[in-house]
């Protein structure tokens, strides 16, 4: 039995992009990876004679939160083991901005402290551009 012509034939391409894929998996797993690294020629700098740091450098800023268990739901904030109003840890801010802006800021949070509280203090930090900010959980 003879097969009748098709008056359009057409070629199938599923086995032609099944075998191109094969070809780009087969090439992405066989790359050599060159190593960029053992090429980069770079020198490190000479450790420095005496003191790293200087006394402006040693300024530790330690906030911390709590909850004020008189039903207010603004939460304590201590500066210096110290509880400061929020204009008064502005104003202490603002002074330690004076010296260097780069100063790290240490935030300790209660489990239960209110989440305003710390809102407020990293809304004070940032209005006196202290953006270096660690934020803990006590």
């Amino acid at each position: 039995m003879a097969r009748k012509p098709q008056e359009n034939p057409q070629l199938d391409m599923t086995p032609m992009i099944d075998v191109v894929f094969e070809l780009i998996i087969f090439f992405v797993v066989t790359i050599k990876q060159e190593d960029i690294f053992s090429k980069l020629t770079c020198n490190r700098p000479a450790p420095s004679e005496g003191k790293a740091t200087s006394d402006s450098d040693d300024i530790n800023v330690t906030i911390e939160i709590g909850r004020r268990y008189d039903g207010s739901p603004l939460g304590v904030i201590l500066y210096n083991k110290r509880e400061v109003k929020r204009s008064e840890l502005d104003a202490a801010l603002r002074e330690i901005a004076k010296v260097k802006k780069t100063t790290p800021i240490i935030v300790k949070c209660a489990e239960d402290s209110p989440h305003m509280a710390l809102v407020d203090v990293i809304d004070i930090c940032t209005r006196n551009e202290l953006f270096s900010i660690s934020v803990f959980t006590l």
